[in-house]
C-alpha cells in the first residue's frame, strides 16, 4: 500500500510539472509505420528496412524497471516463437530517459532503463527478438505515442498500423481472458482486419525527458533530510537480528576506516531509495569507536543514509559483536545480510557488494516480488 501511495505521488507531481509538455499523440490505426535509426542491445543500428522480409511487424514499447512491462516479457517471447515461422517479427523499443526514472518508481526491478541495463535484461531474459534504445533522443517513441509500457503496434504487410494498444487484459501472469494482440494476428495472418484495433494501455507511463524534474526534486528533499544515528548494544543487536517485523530486513556492518564500505554506501543508499516503498528495512551499523560518534554522522549525512536507523557500537569488543550479528561472519566488513521475518538469515556477502546480485536477491524474495 505505502509503495502505491508513493507511485501515486510521483505521478500527480510529474503530471503537474510536465504541463508545459503535452503527451505525444498516438499513433492511429490506418497510419503508415513512421521509420527509425535505432541502437540495439547487440550493438547494431536497426531501422524499418531490418525487418523488410516480415509479414507483420510487431513494434512493442517497454522497459526494464517497469513490474507491469517484465510481467508481460515472457509472454512476448511466446509470441514471438510462437509466430515468427509465420512471418511475425517482433521489435522492443526502450523509450524512457534514465534520468527521469526516479529511484523511488524502481521498487519493482533491479534494473533501470539505461542501454547498458536493457542489455542485461536482454541478456538474462534470453530475448528472442531486437532489443532498441530511444531513451538518448526518444525521437521515434514522440512520432509513434506508446502511453504506458508496454504498448504494442503491429503493422500489416505493406507496414500499415491495423492494431495498437495492449498485448492481454490481465497484467497478472496466467490470467488473462481477452488475447487482444494475438487475435489481431491471427485475423492478419488469415487476410483479415482485427475486429478491435484499438485498445487503452495499462502501465508504467513513459518516462519523457521532460520529466526529469520531479525526480531532481526528490534528489534534492532526499538529500536535504536528517539523518538518524544511535548507539546499540550486543543485546540491541541481537533484538535487531530477530526481525520481529512483517519486512526484509537488510543489516550493513561497515567504518568509516574501511575503503571498499566507505566506497559502496552511495549505492547502499540507492537500494533503500528503490525499496524503502515495499515491505523492506535497512539498518548500517558501524564499528568505528564511539569517539569517532561524529565522524560517523558527518559521514552518514554526507551519503544521505536516511535509513530505517543507523547504529555504532557501543563497546570495543567487536567479537561480541560479530557473534551477536551472525556465528557464520568470521568478521571482515563490509559485512550485509538480508533476513526474513523471524530472524532467517537468507543472504549473506562478505566484502563489496555487486550491486545488481544485491537487488537481484531483494526484488526476487517472495516479500517483494517483481509485480503487483
Amino acid at each position: 500500500m505505502k509503495y502505491h501511495l508513493i507511485a501515486l505521488l510521483v505521478a500527480l507531481s510529474i503530471n503537474s510539472l510536465a504541463q508545459t509538455h503535452p503527451e505525444p499523440i498516438t499513433l492511429k490505426p490506418g497510419s503508415k509505420a513512421i521509420d527509425f535509426k535505432l541502437r540495439g542491445v547487440d550493438g547494431k543500428i536497426y531501422s524499418l528496412d531490418s525487418f523488410q522480409e516480415a509479414k507483420l511487424l510487431l513494434i512493442i514499447f517497454s522497459a526494464p524497471h517497469c513490474p507491469t512491462a517484465q510481467a508481460y516479457e515472457d509472454r512476448i517471447i511466446q509470441i514471438q516463437t510462437d509466430y515468427k515461422i509465420k512471418g511475425l517479427q517482433v521489435v522492443m523499443i526502450n523509450p524512457n530517459s534514465p534520468e527521469s526514472v526516479c529511484l523511488e518508481e524502481q521498487g519493482y526491478t533491479d534494473l533501470g532503463d539505461s542501454y547498458e541495463e536493457m542489455k542485461i535484461r536482454a541478456k538474462e531474459k534470453k530475448f528472442n527478438f531486437p532489443f532498441l534504445d530511444d531513451g538518448e533522443t526518444e525521437e521515434t517513441s514522440v512520432k509513434y505515442g506508446p502511453v504506458a509500457t508496454p504498448h504494442a503496434f503491429l503493422f500489416d504487410k505493406n507496414r500499415i498500423l491495423q492494431y495498437t494498444g495492449r498485448i492481454d487484459d490481465s497484467e497478472k501472469i496466467g490470467t488473462a481472458t481477452q488475447h487482444d494482440l494475438r487475435n489481431a494476428i491471427d485475423a492478419l495472418l488469415a487476410g483479415n482486419l482485427p475486429s478491435v484495433q484499438q485498445t487503452k494501455v495499462f502501465g508504467c507511463s513513459i518516462k519523457w525527458k521532460w520529466k526529469n524534474e520531479w525526480r531532481q526534486k526528490l534528489d534534492k528533499e532526499w538529500s536535504e533530510k536528517l539523518v538518524p544515528l544511535e548507539e546499540i548494544s550486543v543485546e540491541g543487536l541481537k533484538k535487531l537480528m530477530k526481525n520481529d517485523s512483517e519486512k526484509l530486513r537488510v543489516i550493513n556492518v561497515w567504518a568509516t576506516w574501511c575503503g571498499p564500505c566507505v566506497a559502496e554506501f552511495g549505492q547502499l543508499v540507492n537500494v533503500y531509495r528503490m525499496y524503502m516503498g515495499r515491505d523492506f528495512e535497512l539498518y548500517s551499523v558501524s564499528t568505528d569507536k564511539l569517539s569517532a560518534r561524529n565522524k560517523v554522522q558527518a559521514f552518514l549525512q554526507s551519503k544521505h543514509a536516511v535509513f530505517n536507523n543507523n547504529y555504532i557500537f557501543n563497546s570495543d569488543k567487536k567479537y561480541d559483536l560479530i557473534e551477536s550479528i551472525d556465528p557464520e561472519w568470521q568478521g571482515e566488513i563490509p559485512y550485509t545480510i538480508i533476513i526474513e521475518p523471524g530472524g532467517k538469515i537468507v543472504w549473506r556477502k562478505s566484502g563489496g557488494l555487486n550491486f545488481l546480485e544485491f537487488r537481484k536477491k531483494i526484488v526476487e524474495n517472495p516479500l517483494i516480488g517483481r509485480y503487483f
